[in-house]
């Protein structure tokens, strides 16, 4: 009986244990099965991307290359050759003009796509084409235009190259225009009006870092052929990337200091001839900038002066000077609650004058705007924008209330 007791237990037991090792084993085989998986399908991914030349690579908010927007800077962090991203913004406005009568305004304004390509690491193409209230069409004030398409020889972290039609490197909104980098609904009109956003011209463009947390950026462009007077006469100087007959040459240089957590500062300058066949007037645009993050306090700002020499001789009521500038203060309401959702709530205060000075000793009258809004970022390549905007200008008053939708990709 012993004996037979004896058999039955050692049975047990080794059975036991080679169900045991039989556990194991298929808990390992498992194992290497969802390993294996997951390397098939990494290798499905990459042999699609190479078929298709490019992978489909997500904004990243924290990568911007050389003063560029996030998603501007696609091409330069993606590991394919081709990139494609862009933004899009549209809105819907109520004004009430200095007669006290409303209109509605209702625009799909811009829709932007980024092209990007990597002839190797150190030689690359970026492109923005735009699309503008809604594209071309007879009769309307929509277009299509190629807003820079230059080239990039990178050669170190002090001097690189950039050769072609390129964003004027002046001010905050110039470079980084999309519309999840300003508060407002509408780019400021510093922006618009003193210096020319968007602003691009052909040229070519050397910079780098000068030493750690101190950039550069100098660059002979395509000089601005401004007109005589009125709000417009720098902005509608503007070449872009039309035909240029004759250009004039200008300089435009730029530095800016990081050195503090969450501080931009800097400032630029551009000296050029004011316009072909008046070689002797010439013109200067000098500004300043900041823009500093703290937890959820933000405030950013700019501030512009332009003189014009000899503008004598381009008319007996032309323009010598103009100014405008911008502060805005917000602060993400968010961090009053436990979302992730970003809710900045900000005021922006703006004086600008485009006809500050005239030859003939004549002025314009200072537009004052004070902008109250908030925005909403469903998702943070995603904001949605509510503001009212106060305007002063002279004994004149007006007043908009505008929303709208923006996003980069």
């Amino acid at each position: 009986m012993k004996k037979i007791s004896f058999a039955i237990t050692t049975t047990l037991l080794l059975s036991s244990s080679v169900l045991g090792d039989n556990t194991s084993d298929i808990q390992a085989l498992k194992a290497e099965i969802q390993e294996l998986k997951e390397i098939t399908q990494i290798l499905i991914d990459e042999t699609s991307d190479l078929k298709t030349g490019f992978s489909y690579t997500t904004v990243d908010k924290e990568k911007t290359y050389s003063g560029l927007g996030a998603a501007a800077s696609k091409v330069y962090f993606s590991s394919s050759p081709l990139s494609i991203g862009g933004y899009g913004e549209m809105y819907y406005q109520n004004a009430k003009d200095e007669d006290g009568v409303r209109t509605g305004k209702m625009d799909v304004y811009r829709f932007i796509p980024y092209i990007g390509y990597k002839f190797s690491d150190d030689i690359i193409l970026n492109t923005e084409i735009e699309f503008e209230h809604g594209g071309a069409k007879d009769g309307e004030d929509g277009y299509v235009i190629i807003e820079f398409m230059y080239l990039d020889f990178l050669l170190n972290q002090n001097a690189n190259i950039r050769v072609g039609n390129f964003l004027v490197p002046m001010g905050l909104i110039s470079e980084r225009h999309e519309p999840t980098l300003f508060t407002t609904t509408q780019r400021p009109s510093t922006a618009k009006y003193i210096i020319p956003t968007t602003w691009h011209e052909n040229g070519v463009m050397v910079y780098g870092d000068i030493v750690d947390n101190l950039t550069y950026k100098v660059a002979a462009i395509t000089s601005l052929q401004t007109e005589a007077n009125g709000s417009k006469w720098i902005r509608n100087g503007r070449g872009g990337s039309f035909t240029q007959i004759d250009p004039k040459l200008g300089v435009v240089a730029r530095v800016d200091y990081t050195g503090i957590n969450g501080l931009l500062a800097g400032a630029s300058f551009y000296h050029a001839p004011s316009l072909n066949g008046a070689a002797n007037s010439k013109m200067l645009i000098a500004e300043a900038h900041i823009d500093y993050h703290h937890d959820a306090l933000r405030v950013y700002g700019t501030y512009a002066q332009v003189s014009r020499s000899n503008a004598k001789n381009i008319a007996v009521d032309a323009v010598e000077s103009a100014n405008g500038g911008y502060i805005n203060l917000s602060y993400d309401l968010s961090s009053f609650t436990s979302s992730v959702k970003s809710i900045p709530l900000f005021v922006q205060y703006e004086n600008i004058n485009p006809e500050q000075k005239r030859v003939d000793g004549s002025s314009d009258d200072d537009k004052i705007t004070t902008t109250l809004g908030v925005n909403f970022f469903p998702h943070e390549q995603v904001v949605l924008k509510v503001d009212h905007a106060m305007q002063k200008y002279g004994t004149d008053s007006t007043d908009t209330t505008s929303i709208s939708m923006g996003f980069i990709f």
